[in-house]
């Protein structure tokens, strides 16, 4: 058993792509964090090459490890939240080498790293609860399924202060299981919030083909109690909002009604023709406020089951978003909160990574991006949707309203909306 909190004090290792997926130890010791001697002990783990093009007949070996799930959930032991607590700190104060790596041309962090390592900490604490220490290696493929919530407590993020991020399990299903994160950051003599994420993953056989059951969660003491069934209201809050997404489901009267007022505001007096449309004083068209980008995924951007990694896939989708509410604002957006990032489908290497960045709703200072990525398959030209992301930015003075002319823009109107009322309900 893993001995809480396993304190991790880091230079580059939180940062290492490999460090997205493995146990956090063996035997509670923790590992060498030389960036390659972690990587390299992390496919030892796992069972993962150190070659990409090795990756099939490593995962034909990893493929054995199948004999070591369990057939149900209890057949494994229970854990404690305490058994997953871990503290990982980030030394940008007193190991300045690390700080390009994380700077900005604002002089602050970049936080398309932090979401990067916020994944592979939600990784790490999961395999955490999951590993057996009878074994070598873990049979469980962990994967992100779904970032449920980053809420900013803080605007600036230093580039010369270190930070520390802490979490632990909050909640378990079968296969699934909720990490819950805090990072702070050192500045005037102590530590202050910065912000809390709470991310979904899923446990996977050894081949990432099929769910698998993880530990079930030992509850000790009415705080406990109290997180667990938080994590409960969160799972019933992703369903309520899975079954009334408007992919499926009409608009309510209410959101009728404001796409109508949209339309209206838009006529033309002059021609009174439901074709002749025209932008209202301080507006934009939604078809304006867009922003693309191109990733061609190599095999540099991979974690250790051969996939594009997920952090790195958030880094891209937050800095596009970013750059188009800066765009569209003519000023420095400051992130508010990061909602409901799914994760439906995984990126392989080699593949054409479509990003399209879309401001669907602003309300005063705020604008509200989403971000939606799919890959292109260069020989078949075929489109699948890989990601959606849905970022909330604030800026120093109000914005235009952005205006949506097709029954399409009007549901990401009303979906922006949705978010960025959801968003604001947590501040």
């Amino acid at each position: 058993m893993l001995s809480p909190p396993l304190i991790l004090k880091i230079a580059t290792a939180l940062t290492s792509r490999a460090f997205s997926v493995g146990p956090v130890c063996l035997q509670g010791k923790a590992p060498d964090m030389a960036e390659g001697n972690l990587r390299n002990r992390l496919r030892e783990i796992v069972g993962a090459s150190t070659n990409w093009k090795d990756h099939q007949q490593a995962m034909a070996e990893r493929a054995s490890l199948s004999e070591h799930l369990a057939g149900s959930q209890s057949e494994l032991p229970a854990k404690t939240m305490k058994d997953s607590e871990i503290e990982v700190h980030l030394p940008l104060g007193t190991q300045p080498s690390l700080r390009e790596k994380y700077l900005n041309y604002h002089n602050t962090v970049r936080f398309g790293r932090i979401l990067e390592d916020l994944d592979s900490l939600a990784v790490l604490i999961c395999y955490s609860h999951t590993w057996n220490k009878e074994l070598d290696r873990s049979p469980l493929s962990i994967v992100t399924a779904l970032v449920d919530k980053i809420d900013m407590r803080k605007n600036i993020i230093y580039p010369d202060c270190d930070i520390k991020f802490t979490g632990h399990v909050t909640w378990v299903g079968k296969s699934s299981i909720e990490a819950k994160m805090h990072m702070t950051q050192f500045h005037d003599g102590a530590y202050s919030p910065v912000l809390d994420a709470t991310f979904v993953m899923v446990a996977r056989d050894p081949e990432n083909k099929r769910a698998a059951f993880v530990n079930p969660l030992k509850l000790q003491g009415p705080e406990e109690e109290k997180i667990f069934q938080q994590g409960e209201i969160n799972k019933k809050r992703r369903v309520d909002l899975s079954t009334a997404s408007l992919l499926k489901v009409a608009p309510t009267a209410e959101e009728r009604t404001i796409v109508h007022s949209l339309f209206l505001n838009t006529l033309d007096t002059k021609t009174v023709s439901f074709r002749s449309r025209i932008l209202p004083p301080n507006s934009m068209w939604m078809e304006d406020a867009k922003m693309k980008g191109l990733e061609i995924c190599h095999p540099q951007e991979r974690n250790i089951f051969n996939r594009i990694f997920g952090g790195f896939l958030m880094r891209k989708a937050y800095e596009l978003g970013w750059a188009n509410a800066c765009a569209f604002a003519g000023s420095r957006p400051i992130l508010v909160a990061v909602d409901d990032i799914l994760f439906q489908k995984p990126v392989e290497i080699g593949s054409l990574l479509l990003l399209s960045s879309q401001v669907c709703y602003t309300e005063g200072e705020h604008i509200q991006v989403r971000v939606h990525t799919e890959v292109l398959d260069p020989l078949t030209r075929q489109h699948s949707t890989t990601n959606v992301f849905h970022f909330t930015f604030l800026v120093e003075k109000a914005v235009p309203a952005v205006v949506p002319q097709s029954y399409g823009e009007s549901m990401l109107y009303l979906d922006g909306k949705r978010h960025f009322n959801e968003t604001m309900k947590s501040q």
